[in-house]
């Protein structure tokens, strides 16, 4: 089987895809409304455009599924049968098995068809039986022509149907004038021979044949000749979308009962089918000869049906499709009412004009959906990449906003031209200035100096209006182009919006398939279709859902008998709600069941040794319901197909958390349960809070921040080399941002620390910052994916002056606190500003408790600001994360020697200036050598705190405390 051109395989499994979710949402409505038959008219264009579809990919096992469930749809439609839930199920499964070619790719298209070959064989006795007794279409009669045996084709005989025919004799009422002789058309075969010519052509001449045998009935016409016009507007022949527009017009209005199926209109159809019918025979060499041909007799029938749509007689029929009118596939019979789309008709396009429409209705075929997506000629699309649809409203708006910003961008020369015409002007008013100072120098007299200052001041005056003229239409132009941005902005993040109900088609089949798996009642409510939903967070929204709706029939709807027990009707719901809320996208999974039971929860907690039995026993009902998130967890007694695998919420959790958004959970024993999933409106721009960390901005995402505070440094206080906060009653870690992002302390600026409070599942962290800059709305910009993953970044932007800014990873910064936290290697943030008379600070770092208590009272004595560090690890930490003014340390001390300590100083690039101290009970020689060649600047020893050396070494280097 030959493979589907990759630049063509994407828009086939766009078409599938929307083809599928139509069956399997259809199928749905149809079973919760078997009595109505307009459900049923997009169920059988579905199947019929998917049938059409794998043709051109040459799936065959795909052609022949779609074709025996659309029998089943027709047999259903013309009232021969009537579906029932077990047919339902059955149909329901072919759907499926339909929607698995969305995820083909080229090279799997054909394992696919081989694959499913044998599950195809299995379904299409089923869907045949569904049909039988559905007689053969009265509309076609085909006979197998012995003409050209090597040759077999089809020749068909086209009449119209009998019911909407007036007798010969009523020529006076027939608005079509009589129809010139005609030969009946012959097509190939169906299918057509394995071919490698995929070209626009090809997909036209296919088309062009699998449309034209339902271009007679008025039940399909008018969508058949759609797919025929959106063919020839693809390949640009005007002759066919004229005369199949007309036709259209023609049609759509006999299936509403405006106009009248007559014999001379069968007539007129079936030439124009018959001249149709000589473009599937055509290759890419022949088909301009064809056009050529038919052109004249192709222009004359379309004036005939636009004659007759602009001048209609009065109707005599019920529309067609209505109780007295025969329905596609039987003639005379009564057939139960429906409904039919129709689309204005469309003049032919210009040449060389296609069209711009990129929504894929019903109806629409294949070759409808290649208009939308044509790639460039230099680089075809690949099926790897993204393929976006983007309506035909939005792209005109696009186009305009992109015109208007061509016509502003025009205004840049002239007012170039402008600025370089006042410059010739500075330049007058220069050469006056100087030719007056030189005739002062000169004793040049009064009156010709006052003539040249007087012409001075008028040409300065001249360039002040000038300049204020092109200041003020600089200004215009900056405010009409600050809103034409504004607009372009607004309508290109318009354009990546989908409806909610996009990612929720699925919901009332899970909803549908575990109620009827567990015995239990359940129906699904959506609220909030048409909210606009940036596409990228609804395609990451999709899988929490499913997880949460599932959670609910499972865990939340209780079966029929307990709800009636309970007083409740014995179907449960299952709510979903999407709104905009404050800049925010809300979702809200409520089901109407018995509620999370606390005392089983806290049983659980205890039974997996989460938590104390006496911590349990005081926790909120928010503190418990939050272990529902945690990996593994599960309330469920026993593992079965739903539930009780303990995987579910922790990946709703961590998925909603990725994209910048939040989830929690509320639930009232005996009334249900609610999810609150709160999320950003799109990814490519955030509301982000600019703080300053040494002197440089970075954002922190709107939704992952829980508050901003300050906090006064003497509120600060210090356990075991931890520092905390007290905020609401709760000890908050502080971290202090320089340090996590390796960046430089920069010194205090006020007695308040700027403090951005995060939180997580395991607590809530304090990260003090400089100072707070305010709030912007950011366009994120990814990171060169050549840096990997940079610690605790996860993208960049440009601020409104354009200044860079790097945008912080909330959930890597979290983890990174943490760490922090409990290593203990914390800078300190209670440290106060430096003023006139700073007191200079000094680290001393030795193991012994004695000597670091003598030198930190001989230095305190002396004024100085002593922290203590208690061995070379110690100290080293201490070192990079707090400014000091001196380093005093030993030399033998576990983990990191004096000298090792000196050395890692020296090497770094803000250390390598400080003044080292070296004091040791070493008093050799080599010693003093080693330690001043390590990089210190004085080598003492333990004698020295007895005659005044260390302090008087300490002053010389540092000078005074203040």
């Amino acid at each position: 089987m030959t493979a589907l051109d990759p630049s063509l395989f994407e828009l086939f499994r766009e078409e599938v895809r929307a083809h599928a979710a139509t069956l399997s949402a259809g199928l749905l409505e149809l079973e919760a409304d078997p009595t109505n038959p307009t459900r049923i008219e997009p169920l059988m264009r579905a199947a019929h455009s998917i049938k059409g579809a794998c043709r051109i990919a040459n799936l065959e096992a795909g052609v022949r599924l779609a074709h025996v469930m659309e029998d089943a749809f027709v047999a259903a439609q013309g009232g021969q049968i009537r579906l029932t839930p077990a047919d339902v199920d059955q149909l329901l499964k072919g759907a499926d098995l339909l929607a698995t070619l969305a995820d083909l790719r080229p090279d799997t298209a054909s394992e696919w068809d081989t694959t499913n070959d044998q599950v195809v064989a299995h379904l299409e006795p089923v869907f045949a039986g569904m049909a039988t007794g559905v007689p053969a279409p009265a509309v076609l009669e085909k006979q197998v022509a012995v003409d050209a045996p090597d040759t077999p084709v089809i020749a068909v005989s086209l009449r119209a149907p009998e019911a909407h025919s007036r007798a010969r004799g009523d020529d006076d009422l027939d608005t079509f004038p009589p129809c010139p002789p005609f030969t009946a058309a012959v097509l190939p075969p169906n299918p057509l021979p394995q071919t490698e010519d995929h070209s626009m052509l090809a997909l036209f001449r296919e088309e062009l044949r699998g449309e034209l045998l339902l271009a007679t009935d008025p039940a399909t016409a008018p969508e058949a000749l759609k797919g025929v016009r959106g063919a020839a507007k693809l390949v640009k022949c005007d002759p066919v979308v004229r005369v199949t527009a007309a036709m259209g017009t023609y049609m759509t209005g006999v299936r509403e009962g405006r106009f009248e199926y007559t014999e001379r209109a069968g007539e007129w159809v079936r030439l124009a089918v018959a001249t149709l019918a000589g473009g599937v025979t055509t290759d890419d060499e022949s088909f301009d000869g064809w056009v050529s041909a038919v052109t004249p007799p192709l222009v004359e029938i379309a004036g005939v049906f636009e004659r007759v749509t602009a001048n209609p007689a009065p109707a005599a029929l019920a529309p067609f499709g209505s109780a007295t009118s025969p329905r596609r596939g039987e003639v005379g019979a009564v057939a139960t009412p429906t409904t039919g789309t129709s689309e204005p008709a469309t003049p032919p396009l210009p040449a060389g004009e296609r069209s711009a429409s990129a929504g894929h209705e019903p109806g629409e075929g294949l070759l409808r959906s290649a208009v939308d997506t044509t790639a460039s000629p230099e680089r075809p699309p690949s099926v790897d990449e993204a393929v976006v649809r983007v309506s035909a409203h939005s792209l005109n708006r696009l186009m305009g906003l992109a015109g208007e910003s061509l016509v502003q961008a025009r205004w840049l020369p002239s007012f170039s031209a402008d600025l370089l015409a006042l410059k010739k002007e500075h330049d007058r008013l220069a050469h006056t200035l100087d030719a007056a100072f030189h005739a002062v120098a000169v004793g040049t007299g009064p009156e010709q100096l006052a003539v040249m200052l007087s012409d001075a001041r008028r040409q300065a005056h001249a360039c002040r209006n000038e300049l204020t003229e092109r200041a003020a239409g600089f200004d215009d132009h900056a405010a009409r182009n600050e809103d034409l941005n504004a607009r372009l902005y607004r309508e290109v993040i318009v354009s990546r919006m989908r409806p909610f109900g996009d990612g929720a088609r699925g919901l009332p089949r899970v909803v549908r398939d575990m109620a009827r798996g567990m015995g239990k009642e359940a129906r699904l409510v959506i609220d909030g279709e048409a909210t606009e939903v940036d596409r990228d967070i609804l395609e990451k929204l999709e899988s929490p859902l499913s997880h949460l709706v599932r959670n609910a029939v499972d865990h939340g709807i209780e079966p029929p008998g307990e709800r009636t027990a309970s007083g409740k009707p014995p179907t449960g719901t299952v709510r979903v709600e999407a709104r905009h809320r404050a800049g925010m996208l809300h979702v809200t999974v409520a089901d109407d069941g018995g509620g999370v039971s606390l005392d089983r929860l806290r049983q659980k907690v205890i039974d997996r040794k989460l938590s104390p039995p006496d911590v349990v026993a005081r926790m909120t009902e928010a503190e418990l319901l939050e272990f529902l998130f945690l990996p593994g967890f599960s309330t469920a007694p026993a593992v079965t197909e739903f539930s009780g695998r303990g995987v579910g919420l922790d990946v709703v959790q961590d998925t909603i958390r990725k994209v910048g958004g939040n989830v929690r959970i509320t639930s009232t024993r005996g009334r249900g349960t609610t999810f609150h999933l709160q999320l950003p409106l799109t990814l490519s721009v955030i509301r982000a809070v600019v703080v300053d960390v040494s002197g440089e901005p970075y954002a922190f995402p709107h939704t992952r921040i829980d508050r901003l505070t300050r906090v006064p440094r003497d509120a600060v206080r210090s356990i075991e080399h931890r520092q905390f906060v007290s905020v609401d009653g709760h000890n908050v870690g502080l971290v202090v941002a320089a340090q996590l992002l390796d960046l430089p302390a920069a010194p205090p600026l006020s007695d308040d620390l700027a403090v951005v409070l995060l939180s997580d599942a395991t607590g809530t962290y304090g990260l003090v910052v400089d100072r707070f800059r305010g709030e912007q709305d950011l366009v994120v910009r990814p990171l060169d994916p050549r840096l990997g993953k940079v610690a605790n970044l996860s993208a960049a932007a440009l601020l409104d002056d354009g200044s860079p800014v790097l945008i912080v990873d909330a959930e890597d910064l979290i983890r990174s606190m943490d760490q922090y936290i409990q290593t203990g290697a914390l800078a300190r943030c209670d440290t106060r500003p430096a003023g006139p008379g700073r007191t200079k600070r000094v680290l001393v770092v030795d193991d012994s408790i004695t000597v670091r208590e003598v030198e930190r009272q001989l230095l305190t004595h002396k004024g100085y600001d002593v922290t203590i560090a208690v061995d070379g690890v110690d100290g080293w930490n201490k070192v990079r994360s707090e400014p000091f003014d001196l380093l005093v340390s030993d030399i033998d001390m576990p983990r990191m020697t004096g000298l090792q300590l000196v050395a890692a100083v020296r090497g770094d690039q803000r250390l390598r200036e400080l003044p080292v101290v070296i004091v040791s009970y070493k008093e050799r020689e080599e010693d003093r050598i080693r330690g001043l060649e390590a990089g210190a600047n004085c080598y003492l020893t333990k004698s020295a705190f007895h005659d005044n050396r260390f302090l008087e070494a300490v002053e010389d280097l540092i000078g005074p405390a203040k």
